[in-house]
């Protein structure tokens, strides 16, 4: 697949010099000391995350999710901080929904 900014004679050469202004004072290298340890939003980490509707349970979330309503317990597990009682969630609420 080609795209409208592939350019087989694409000129390069600027590329890696150290006259930028983004890289001023690095020797050309990028500058992280600014991001914190462990904050990279790139990062899968395989759990996804679900906002409770109207009407939902954590039995009809985890068949969503897992295909078998009995899951709903792996569900807790992962939210026992924000779910206290398992039969009371409430619409709006995130819920971290780990893998299998």
């Amino acid at each position: 697949m080609t795209s409208l900014n592939d350019n087989a004679n694409a000129d390069f050469s600027d590329v890696g010099s150290s006259s930028g202004s983004s890289a001023k004072g690095t020797g050309g290298a990028a500058d992280f000391s600014d991001v914190a340890s462990g904050s990279s939003t790139t990062a899968r980490t395989g759990a996804q995350t679900y906002t409770v509707k109207k009407g939902d349970s954590l039995s009809k979330i985890a068949r969503e999710f897992y295909g078998d309503a009995g899951k709903w317990k792996k569900i807790h597990a992962a939210n026992a901080d924000k779910i206290p009682n398992p039969d009371l969630i409430h619409p709006g609420l995130q819920l971290t929904i780990p893998e299998i």
